[in-house]
């Protein structure tokens, strides 16, 4: 069994671990004007940004390195592997990598070196990272990373491996789904049948992972596939299938699950696919696992999303909490029945978690975890 020894985050809601999560419990989210860049070219005035450019000024370039570089050092730390990871590997997905670097090089003539457009040139520096892996597809990035990451484990190809997940907002992302939507989303609001679109958010997430060893949790399965169904609609089958080998290599069944992490993005495709394939998965279940999704109050932090959702769910089966999803007023027919925790946390035991990830091109990934042993 895999287990999650090292933790290491940041999002707009929180610095660490337990302050992300205690936000989200309180309801608390991030969201506000964008300060990267000139808003008066679009229509929606509302994003999940990390507050930390100086003197809250212009932009700058490297914040996503500088953020993966700060979770991945506290997550080795967090399991006592130090500064030298030399011998372990380390997993990073990602969507955008450092494309807002770019264009403020490109654009603004903002001072950028090539090199540091792959992550491993800082990890490198810093830790000494000899084995450096970048994942970049899409919102699912990052629970894809956790699954060849739990592979090399299985192989006996490393004792130990980092798997980290990381994106910031570029304007050119922004300018792209501010396009995208008849209306301009002023909240993110998943499964509510009034969902406008989603909100983009900013953020890291680290895990270190061992074999039998699970200070915050284990890792029962991940499971992926890419159906390339549509460039951006997804196909229920296909999460479907993967939900249900998930569950297979699990060893679990359907009504075993007592947590669901839903990916939830506020989109009218994406939650219509997610909640026909939780029908068809959960739909014979009563009562049915305890669901949530956090986009509501990170946004959608796209690479670092899965592991976000992950350390999450980790936190809820640590302390049987489970956090609501905020803004739902009239939620949508196929949720209907179904215990989706709104506006305000609620406790339950919780033993098993189910996580998804769903990005672009049918890249679908799902983990099922497991509640660290008293």
């Amino acid at each position: 069994m895999i287990g999650v020894c090292g933790v290491g985050a940041v999002a707009s809601v929180g610095a660490d671990v337990r302050e992300i999560f205690a936000a989200l419990c309180a309801g608390r989210g991030g969201a506000g004007e964008p300060r990267g860049f000139d808003l008066d070219r679009y229509r929606t005035r509302v994003a999940f940004e990390i507050d930390d450019r100086p003197g809250h000024g212009a932009d700058v370039p490297l914040r996503s390195t500088r953020w993966l570089e700060h979770v991945v050092g506290v997550a080795a730390r967090d399991a006592a592997l130090g500064e030298d990871l030399r011998d372990v590997p380390v997993l990073v997905g990602t969507t955008l990598r450092e494309l807002r670097s770019v264009e403020l090089n490109w654009r603004d003539g903002v001072p950028f070196d090539a090199d540091e457009l792959h992550f491993g040139t800082a990890l490198r520096r810093r830790f000494n990272a000899a084995q450096t892996f970048t994942v970049a597809n899409a919102c699912s990035a990052s629970l894809y990373a956790l699954a060849l990451g739990a592979d090399l484990l299985d192989a006996g190809a490393a004792d130990a491996v980092i798997v980290a997940g990381v994106d910031n907002i570029s304007e050119s992302t922004y300018g792209l789904l501010d396009r995208c939507y008849p209306e301009a989303p002023d909240a993110l609001r998943p499964f509510d049948r009034n969902r406008k679109g989603m909100l983009q958010g900013e953020g890291a997430a680290a895990v270190v992972l061992r074999r039998d060893e699970a200070t915050y949790g284990r890792v029962r399965s991940v499971a992926v596939n890419c159906d390339a169904h549509h460039p951006s609609a997804p196909d229920a089958k296909s999460i479907s299938l993967a939900v249900r080998q998930a569950h297979e290599r699990a060893g679990v069944a359907p009504a075993d699950i007592d947590l669901l992490m839903l990916h939830g993005t506020g989109t009218p495709l994406n939650d219509e696919a997610e909640a026909r394939s939780v029908g068809d998965v959960f739909g014979e279940v009563r009562p049915s696992p305890w669901m949530t999704a956090i986009k509501s109050m990170t946004g959608h932090t796209a690479g670092a999303s899965g592991l976000h959702s992950l350390l999450v769910a980790l936190e809820s089966l640590r302390t049987g909490v489970v956090p609501p999803v905020v803004g739902v007023t009239d939620v949508m027919d196929e949720m209907a029945g179904l215990r989706l925790v709104r506006d305000r946390a609620v406790s339950a035991d919780l033993r098993l978690a189910q996580v998804n990830a769903f990005g672009f091109g049918g890249l679908n990934a799902v983990a099922v975890v497991e509640r660290a042993a008293a």
